[in-house]
């Protein structure tokens, strides 16, 4: 029988063995082991984050004197690393983890010490050359690095996701001029209304989306404050002078953000509103996908049986038993994706009117919920207007006949002839059939 080489690792529990072969350690290792819950470890842009800080941290004490600079610049260097996105297989951690992070951020300074003692020559698990804790957590706790971490990394997949929304809410505007002149049925509580273009319900549907995407634009200046610096609790109790400030600095010239250190570092280590704004705001522009996606597959309904007064792209086929039918699949997949961060909504909301006192144990959750709507919903956006949106056409004449079949052009009389006059010709035009 075979045996892998492992090496001995302790922490205040006792000793255990860690495969010889991995960069993580003994607290990684009791993480496995405690939390096998999702089966789905920590974003990829958190980790890579949380290694930019450790990056900046690491350039700060190197220059106050508190790291060695040989194990000052070998820490940067796998931070930088790792930030690159090497390694990635090193973060096994589950994504939903007790402690509030310290799994996550213990797995990083685990993965950084070895990977910098490799990088010295030395083998891994030579705590005494590079600690994980002393040396690569120097200065910090988990509860300012992880927080500080998951704003950096939502910061950069909200602005993804405003993009993506300025595109989708360009192909509306393109739909808009398309269809500016296709006079058609307006409709409320699905009834017969108003006239209006098609054009105008396009536009419509831009104003929305724009309303959506400056939202999140706006929340990046309250996402940038951070707790750097504000070590367990915010008191800043364990970190040297200076740095706070340093480290703040450097992480400014890593990430290429404007951050911005949070004034009452005691407020900023204990609530997450800022992240729970950022998840309601994500929650309202599904709400707006989702209304959207309803009144395109009313609109695109049919092709015989339905209102038809647009085609949607055919995708692919949709029915496994009925020969050529088509489904609007990519409304109904925005629609699925749009629920499924309604839902994560929830979870951060209870999550994070949950912590007590100094802290919030359940940033994983918010974390994890945050960054994976934020992801779903670029997506999201991004497949609706490449695969359906852009593609849409209009049927004027199926605009045409439903304008002319409804009361509508009689009822935008009411100005002109009064309300009274107006419904009986309305009256007379229905009884006609």
């Amino acid at each position: 029988m075979t045996h892998r080489p492992v090496r001995v690792e302790r922490d205040a529990l006792g000793e255990r063995e860690v495969p010889a072969e991995v960069y993580w350690g003994i607290h990684t290792l009791r993480a496995l082991e405690n939390f096998p819950l999702t089966g789905r470890p920590v974003h990829p842009a958190w980790v890579r984050a949380l290694a930019e800080v450790k990056l900046a941290a690491a350039r700060a004490n190197t220059e106050l004197g508190l790291l060695d600079p040989e194990v000052g610049r070998a820490i940067a260097a796998a931070a930088a690393e790792v930030a690159a996105g090497a390694l990635a297989d090193q973060f096994p951690v589950d994504a939903l983890q007790g402690g509030a992070g310290t799994s996550f951020n213990m797995n990083m300074n685990e993965v950084l010490a070895n990977r910098a003692l490799e990088l010295l020559g030395e083998p891994r698990g030579r705590y005494d050359r590079i600690h994980p804790i002393e040396h690569v957590n120097r200065c910090q706790s988990t509860n300012d690095t992880v927080p500080t971490a998951l704003r950096i990394a939502a910061i950069r997949l909200v602005r993804r996701l405003t993009e993506d929304l300025a595109e989708l809410q360009a192909a509306f505007q393109a739909k808009e001029a398309a269809f500016a002149g296709i006079q058609k049925l307006g409709r409320t509580q699905l009834q017969d209304a108003l006239p209006m273009t098609l054009g105008q319900e396009f536009g419509a549907w831009a104003e929305g989306i724009a309303r959506s995407r400056r939202r999140l634009e706006d929340a990046e200046d309250r996402l940038r404050v951070v707790n750097l610096g504000g070590t367990a609790i915010g008191t800043g109790v364990g970190a040297a002078p200076g740095f706070a400030a340093r480290a703040l600095h450097h992480l400014r010239e890593v990430t290429g953000l404007p951050l911005a250190r949070a004034e009452n570092l005691v407020d900023a280590t204990q609530n997450t509103d800022v992240l729970a704004e950022v998840s309601g705001l994500l929650k309202a522009c599904a709400a707006g996908l989702v209304k959207i996606a309803f009144d395109l597959r009313l609109l695109s309904s049919g092709p015989r049986g339905g209102l038809g007064e647009i085609r949607l792209p055919a995708v692919q086929a949709g029915s496994s038993i009925m020969p050529g039918k088509v489904n609007p699949v990519i409304p109904e997949a925005v629609t699925q994706v749009a629920y499924q961060v309604m839902a994560a909504d929830t979870a951060i909301t209870l999550a994070a009117q949950a912590g007590q006192l100094e802290l919030n144990p359940f940033l994983p959750l918010i974390g994890d919920s945050l960054l994976r709507s934020l992801e779903a919903l670029s997506a999201a956006v991004r497949i609706f207007r490449v695969r359906c949106v852009e593609g849409i056409e209009a049927d004027p004449e199926q605009c045409r006949r439903h304008l002319e079949r409804s009361a509508a052009p009689e009822a935008a009389l009411v100005g002109e002839i009064g309300y009274e006059a107006a419904l009986e010709r309305v009256r007379a035009k229905l009884s006609q059939g």
